[in-house]
């Protein structure tokens, strides 16, 4: 079983996000993410003037570095948001990144959500279904480039390729994979049914990281890729588990509340059984999160008492 880290990349310092990269190279770990945010997220609101004044790292520029730091981790974002970037250039960044880690990285993409940081940045915001359409193109272009032998055309509503090429193309075979990030059943799984290779139920979503949500998406993926004429067996399952070990039920209590009723708390054994359902039912990786960035303690205590388990 494979095992890895969202590592926070803001409210925090460089010095302490090496030190975990440098802890999680020796270590047992499998894989190394960061997320796309360029003010840091708060959710259902505006954030303050003092929240914005807070650190917040450009993610794919620390993938790139880390990758330099490592030769033995996994490499990641969840997720990259398409709205920030162009897809085609995305394309071109990951495959360069993919050839210089020698393979290890993963191409992790979702439709974008925070208001903020594009009005901060002047980026257009465009609507949730505009979102939409702009995400199922971008993945349709990337495969596209991803996949093919020569030079690539593309005329969609929003991004056209005129004879673009790729090559360097993917360091992996047959092409980098590619996380379809978010969990919604209309429009976002059927983009992975359609040209994913990685599914990943997000923990700091808000839905919580009970067996029976997980359960759920999965079945409606599978109906999606039935619909589509896709072998759902292609797709990978993963997830990202925001992890507070805990005795204490008011510390369990706050935990569910912010994160959902099937959050990841509770005492270490309990948590341990229920990873184990997870990994029963197929899951492939398991990328922890709200570990403390630059705490070596805490990151060996997690190895030890639960990756070194499984």
């Amino acid at each position: 079983m494979k095992f890895g880290v969202q590592v926070n990349c803001y409210r925090t310092t460089w010095e302490k996000i090496r030190t975990t990269i440098e802890t999680m190279e020796a270590g047992r770990w499998n894989s190394l993410w960061f997320a796309d945010h360029f003010v840091p997220p708060v959710p259902g609101s505006k954030p303050t003037p003092e929240i914005e004044q807070l650190t917040a790292f450009e993610g794919y520029t620390l993938i790139a570095v880390a990758a330099g730091m490592t030769k033995r981790l996994k490499l990641g974002h969840l997720v990259l948001g398409n709205t920030y970037r162009n897809p085609a250039l995305l394309a071109k960044m990951a495959t360069t990144l993919d050839q210089a880690s020698e393979g290890r990285f993963t191409l992790s993409l979702g439709a974008g959500w925070f208001q903020r940081e594009h009005e901060a940045y002047g980026w257009v915001f465009p609507t949730m279904k505009e979102r939409q359409d702009r995400f199922q193109e971008a993945c349709e272009l990337i495969r596209k480039l991803f996949t093919a032998d020569g030079p690539v055309d593309y005329n969609g509503q929003y991004y056209k390729l005129d004879q673009a090429p790729l090559s360097p193309g993917s360091y992996q075979k047959p092409h980098i994979p590619i996380l379809v990030g978010g969990t919604g059943e209309r429009r976002t799984l059927r983009t992975l049914a359609m040209y994913g290779d990685i599914f990943n139920l997000d923990g700091w979503a808000g839905q919580g990281m009970s067996f029976e949500v997980y359960q759920h998406k999965i079945g409606v993926l599978e109906r999606h890729c039935e619909d589509v004429g896709r072998d759902p067996k292609e797709i990978k399952h993963t997830l990202l588990i925001p992890l507070h070990v805990t005795d204490d039920k008011a510390s369990q209590e706050e935990f569910h509340q912010l994160r959902g009723a099937g959050s990841m708390t509770g005492p270490l054994n309990e948590i341990i059984d229920r990873i184990g359902k997870f990994i029963d039912a197929g899951v492939d990786e398991i990328m922890f999160g709200n570990i403390p960035v630059g705490d070596v303690e805490a990151f060996q205590r997690v190895e030890e008492e639960i990756v070194a388990i499984f």
